[in-house]
């Protein structure tokens, strides 16, 4: 109960200090140009380093966190996965991270098989270690199998429950707006040393 009690006092002192830091910021319009610049720079070297994980790894995503239970137990969820998308041949037992047309989540499973067709182009079937049936259910109307190109990459490396926050955002939209908020704010009235 002590606990519960300092901690709201210290999260109220905090508000009250963000708050006053926020005023001032106001007041004096350059010092918020300043800061709305170091908001950006962080922003843009996140995306200049996404962007060139993306060029190196060649995959739109190249790193994923595993959503579902269903790669249990090579992969947990909350795991993240480091990805890349080489030419090389895929080949049967190789865990990779796909897309279906119409879904925006991607789907981390082992491929079960390769086929070859007439013009020599590779398709895929995949299932996911845990699941009972492979992932033809999961594919769009009339699609029996994954072409290279719904493929964004091969699991790599993968690191347990790294992406548990990831995935705590994502069931608690508002936790994730809230987090955003805070950290804007905090960037925004972070004293220059």
């Amino acid at each position: 109960r002590m606990f519960t009690m300092g901690f709201i006092q210290w999260i109220a002192k905090e508000v009250d200090e963000q708050t006053t830091q926020l005023k001032d910021l106001w007041a004096h319009k350059r010092m918020l140009s300043h800061q709305l610049l170091n908001l950006a720079m962080v922003v843009f070297s996140a995306l200049i380093i996404w962007k060139g994980a993306m060029c190196l790894t060649r995959s739109e995503s190249p790193v994923v966190v595993v959503l579902s239970g269903s790669m249990e137990p090579a992969f947990q969820r909350g795991d993240v996965l480091f990805l890349n998308n080489h030419d090389a041949a895929i080949n049967v037992g190789e865990v990779v991270v796909f897309k279906i047309a119409g879904k925006d989540i991607p789907i981390v499973h082992r491929v079960l098989r390769v086929h070859e067709d007439a013009d020599g182009a590779n398709r895929f079937l995949t299932k996911g270690d845990n699941n009972m049936v492979d992932d033809r259910g999961l594919c769009a109307s009339g699609q029996k199998w994954l072409g290279r190109n719904d493929i964004l990459g091969r699991a790599r490396l993968g690191v347990p429950y790294m992406g548990m926050f990831t995935i705590l955002l994502n069931d608690y939209p508002a936790a994730k707006w809230l987090l955003l908020g805070v950290m804007g704010i905090y960037v925004l009235t972070a004293k220059d040393q």
